[in-house]
């Protein structure tokens, strides 16, 4: 297996915030240092706190739920608003939601 340095991330996992490591480089490629990533659509950080993933959550459902007002103030039925709520809003909702409940915070 090829590994792209280029598209490589490193994070130091560490709750007291020190960033008294060196940079890591290989073949001659500085990877960089991140404090969050995406991984599988799970936002985690440097302090392996879920506050990062539930505003990123957070903020995508909430613009397809203006979505979903904007379909009611259309007059649209019942049944297509509940439709597009369980197809739409509530996977991103649950999305991972086992390991969120998973660990204690």
């Amino acid at each position: 297996m090829n590994v792209n340095f280029k598209k490589t991330k490193e994070m130091i996992i560490n709750t007291s915030h020190c960033n008294f490591l060196d940079k890591l480089s290989v073949a001659d490629v500085e990877i960089e240092r991140v404090n969050v990533f995406k991984l599988l659509g799970v936002h985690i950080n440097q302090s392996v706190k879920w506050d990062d993933h539930v505003s990123a959550i957070c903020n995508k459902a909430a613009s397809r739920i203006y979505f979903l007002k904007q379909l009611k103030r259309s007059s649209v039925g019942f049944d297509d608003l509940y439709h597009f709520y369980t197809t739409v809003i509530r996977p991103i909702l649950e999305y991972a939601c086992g390991a969120l409940s998973g660990i204690a915070v």
